[in-house]
């Protein structure tokens, strides 16, 4: 028979997994929308041309705004494991 101790951590570690999951699969979302589908609609997008850069849209979206997106992606996903893992007890330490 398992201690009330291993089934509160065998909760702690499936509920840390799930929200890892669904945390995962929401920037796989958002990498796969500025990998593949954004670049699927350059040649309506070249339409809108950027203000300031006079760039258009979907030239600077394949050329620069998909890698400033991926950055961003890294970056938040990092932030957002750190909070999850805070949160369930599994942080590393500084």
């Amino acid at each position: 028979m398992s201690s009330p101790t291993n089934s509160t951590t065998n909760e702690n570690d499936k509920a840390h997994w799930d929200k890892t999951t669904r945390l995962m699969y929401m920037h796989l979302g958002a990498w796969f929308f500025f990998g593949y589908v954004v670049h699927f609609f350059v040649v309506p997008l070249n339409k809108i041309t950027i203000p300031i850069l006079n760039f258009p849209l979907g030239f600077y979206m394949a050329a620069q705004g998909s890698l400033i997106a991926f950055v961003v992606i890294l970056f938040l996903f990092a932030k957002q494991q750190d909070a999850i893992d805070r949160e369930f007890g599994v942080a590393e330490d500084e």
